[in-house]
């Protein structure tokens, strides 16, 4: 490499966001969602994926957590957002959409087919893919909350992929885990929510080279 050709190498790298510069020797995970994904309500880096980056490093594992998670994202944004995770060439992707949906009192069939779309895109580019289901509030009613509930496992089993069919499983009961609006985590709730994660996620991911 000559000079010149070494200035231009290293002015381009100075204009590199950081955090791709600092994935780029590193296999990246993708948290792919809406507001629970993104941390609604909470500072910056308490969300879970900002927790699964630091429970991953803590076993070993080299992975670049990115957070593409979207307040208020519903399934049909899922799939126009693909082209940008698509980009970042993620070795494994969590899927974690449909409550939006769901608050909203939108088609089952519909939910299921935007879903559908972003799984099959995301195998076509050979993504390993983590599917995180959530379900509703008593008030929608048990046959609603059925059909919608039954979207995420009747995907992950048409997929083969990994599912944790209720994200708050693990919080549910436990004291300061949900913000005042009685649906987002709070910082302790995410940490409890990458922990849940995490034992579905483990035979998804590699240590080494």
């Amino acid at each position: 490499m000559d000079v010149r050709r070494a200035v231009l190498v290293a002015v381009c790298l100075l204009f590199l966001p950081a955090g791709l510069l600092f994935a780029a020797d590193r296999p990246i995970l993708v948290c792919y969602g809406d507001s629970i994904t993104a941390g609604l309500g909470l500072p910056d880096g308490q969300a879970y994926p900002e927790d699964l980056q630091k429970l991953l490093e803590a076993r070993g594992y080299a992975y670049k957590v990115i957070n593409l998670g979207t307040s208020g994202a519903t399934t049909k944004d899922a799939v126009a957002g693909l082209p940008s995770v698509l980009r970042l060439h993620p070795a494994i992707v969590i899927v974690e959409f449909g409550g939006n949906d769901g608050l909203r009192g939108l088609p089952v069939n519909q939910t299921q087919n935007n879903l559908d779309q972003v799984l099959t895109s995301l195998e076509k580019a050979h993504v390993k893919i983590l599917l995180a289901g959530i379900t509703l509030p008593p008030d929608y009613g048990p046959d609603y909350i059925r059909s919608f509930d039954r979207i995420f496992r009747d995907l992950a089993a048409k997929h083969h992929v990994a599912l944790v069919p209720m994200l708050y499983k693990d919080l549910i009961r436990v004291p300061g885990t949900i913000q005042g609006d009685g649906i987002h985590p709070t910082a302790k709730g995410s940490t409890i929510i990458a922990g849940t994660l995490f034992p579905v996620l483990k035979p998804l991911l590699r240590k080494g080279p």
